[in-house]
């Protein structure tokens, strides 16, 4: 889920990936191998104690663990030597673990070191942190420490605890005690529900519970993994977050029982959980994960959460909840329960709150985005017809107010469902103005990729009233193609899908070469070439229509970052007549792929140079995969 504030830009507007959290700088020093070479700490053991009681990290220290760290990098990954070094580098990371994890180089750096650790190591500092859990977990460097020891459960989790040799044991003082890893976390789960309500609301602490309601639930959100930067706008957050999966690993059942638990601590304050921005992203992450690993409790979380919002006095026509859909905090909230809701408490819900608002909260800066989230959750006919008859008259109106990601919805849950797909498309059709005249319709892939209407897109100038103009094929054919945005892909993706998507095949076949390739080079636009290779609904022969415009253009595709999976993607579908044609083309201008950065991929794959210098041995090779391919599709169609 998107976490940064909302923001009603308008739709159709690029933006910049965003970058992820940024490790510690690696140490200039390097290292031969050998163990004479490992790096040797500090001998006062590098931490000092400042006034508030704290252990420092003295630059002494903080020198060691980086030059530790380069040479764990440049070890090799498996052997006995690595194993070494990161046994004796995680010996000393126990000695100085609250120092590393509340500094800022030494937390990144310890958070990388955490990555190579074996169990028992990665107990110990565990247990080195807990002693001062509340001051780790709320400090903004020590709580991504936690975190990430968190998530190293999924790698060793149920792996065999290291035999540790008796003499060892006995110089390092261990008297065997050392807490498994399962009581480590169960113990951790404990001590944050006895303050539950605290670490929910601070800042940092909010990571934790977080993350622990993950390793709990054995299921790892990547929209909770992942750091967006940059300026993102909401919509395109919120699409990179819905399209992202989650990731399961086993757990014992004890932790599902745990979870349960520490869920039910959301039902004790839930006033604060719906109202307070901080506290409420834990309970959205415990909605996520219990829908997957407990449906009963999720379901049962999300009627207290609505029983809550329903019962607040409402202060004008209408239900209380609406109120509340236009709150930043809770709109985010029930966005998420909204998505959890079985079909039947939606269709429920619907009936008793939104229905005969929808127009309102499409028009509303905050309230369109539960709203796109209903459209998200709808599964039955039942529920998309009363939807789409309410709507669909104001689709012109939301995209002219910007809020293009419940046209989006709404076209998507048309796809979904398998309904009201041709009425939606002449509504798109008339929004964009190129449903009259009829000549115009073949122009709609450009002004949808683009979400431009076709005046603007042409930049005709039309007066008031009067009779629009015929389509100019000319006109169409001299314009490069505009800008493609992200939700202008994501609409003829989802009308690619449609049970009947020939009107928008016939217009992606009217793009000339260049204007085609202009749509494989886009990072939103290669999108829709996915499309035509996978939908179920474009045939064979409708594909290689679309697709024949390439021709002459297979190098400028090949040497393109996105053109090229592009490519990679029409390879692995064609026929060996199609290969032929391609790698005919590429062998033109072979020495030039070979020198580009993504060419010489597309080289390999194509296996140019046996194309060029043994055509027969390659005709052989490529019709084998052909036979290998057709054989695996038959097993999977079984």
């Amino acid at each position: 889920m998107g976490l940064g504030p909302r923001s009603p830009n308008k739709a159709g507007r690029q933006f910049p990936a965003g970058g992820k959290r940024g490790r510690g700088a690696k140490g200039s020093g390097r290292f031969l191998r050998g163990r004479e070479q490992h790096p040797r700490p500090p001998a006062d053991r590098g931490s000092e104690r400042t006034p508030d009681g704290h252990p420092h990290l003295s630059p002494e220290a903080l020198g060691y663990f980086r030059r530790a760290l380069s040479a764990l990098k440049e070890a090799p990954e498996a052997g006995e030597e690595r194993a070494l070094m990161v046994h004796n580098v995680l010996k000393e990371v126990e000695t100085q673990a609250l120092a590393l994890a509340t500094n800022r180089t030494g937390s990144e750096m310890l958070q990388e070191l955490l990555r190579f650790s074996p169990l028992k190591p990665l107990c110990r500092v565990w247990a080195a942190l807990r002693s001062n859990l509340r001051f780790v977990a709320c400090h903004r460097c020590g709580v991504h420490v936690l975190q990430s020891t968190l998530l190293q459960l999924p790698r060793l989790l149920g792996s065999p605890a290291e035999e540790e040799k008796e003499e060892e044991e006995e110089e390092n003082g261990k008297d065997g005690s050392l807490e498994t890893l399962e009581e480590l976390v169960l113990g951790l789960a404990s001590e944050v529900c006895d303050d539950f309500l605290f670490y929910c609301g601070d800042t940092h602490g909010s990571f934790l519970v977080r993350t622990l309601l993950q390793v709990l639930g054995g299921t790892l959100l990547e929209s909770e993994r992942a750091r967006p930067g940059g300026s993102k706008s909401s919509e395109t957050q919120r699409v990179t977050t819905r399209e992202s999966k989650p990731t399961d690993f086993e757990v014992p059942e004890v932790f599902l029982n745990c979870l349960q638990n520490l869920s039910s601590c959301f039902l004790k304050d839930i006033a604060v959980f719906i109202t307070d921005k901080i506290s409420s992203f834990c309970l959205q992450v415990a909605l996520q994960i219990l829908h997957r690993k407990l449906p009963q409790f999720c379901a049962y979380l999300c009627n207290a959460v609505i029983g809550y919002l329903s019962t607040r006095s409402s202060s004008g026509a209408g239900s209380p909840l609406l109120l509340f859909l236009r709150d930043q905090t809770s709109s985010r909230l029930l966005e998420q329960v909204l998505l959890v809701l079985e079909p039947l408490r939606l269709q429920s819900l619907f009936e008793d709150h939104f229905q005969g608002h929808l127009q309102t909260l499409a028009a509303h800066p905050i309230a369109n985005f539960p709203l796109q989230r209903l459209l998200d959750a709808i599964s039955t006919p039942e529920l998309l017809s009363p939807v789409f008859e309410e709507l669909s008259p104001a689709l012109e109106a939301v995209l002219a107010q910007g809020h293009t990601g419940v046209v989006i919805a709404l076209v998507g849950a048309c796809r979904r469902v398998g309904a009201y797909q041709a009425q939606v498309l002449q509504l798109l059709l008339e929004a964009f103005h190129c449903a009259e005249p009829s000549s115009r319709q073949v122009a709609c892939v450009p002004l949808f990729a683009t979400l431009m209407a076709y005046e603007v897109y042409y930049e005709l100038m039309e007066e008031e009233g009067a009779m629009p103009a015929e389509h100019q094929v000319e006109m169409a054919t001299a314009r490069t193609l505009g800008e493609v945005t992200v939700l202008g892909s994501l609409l003829l993706q989802h009308l690619l899908h449609f049970s009947t998507p020939g009107l928008i095949l016939r217009s992606l076949g009217s793009l000339t070469g260049p204007q085609l390739l202009a749509l494989a080079q886009s990072p939103a636009g290669s999108h829709v070439l996915d499309a035509i290779l996978t939908s179920p609904s474009v045939t064979r022969k409708q594909r290689r229509r679309v697709l024949q415009a390439l021709k002459g253009q297979y190098v400028s595709l090949a040497c393109s970052r996105h053109g090229s999976r592009v490519l990679d993607a029409i390879w692995n579908g064609a026929a060996l007549g199609t290969r032929k044609e391609i790698a005919s083309e590429l062998g033109e201008q072979n020495q030039e792929l070979i020198r580009d950065p993504f060419g010489h991929h597309v080289a390999r794959n194509v296996a140019l140079t046996t194309f060029l210098k043994r055509r027969e041995a390659w005709e052989q090779q490529q019709s084998a995969v052909a036979k290998r391919r057709r054989a695996l599709n038959s097993v999977l169609e079984d």
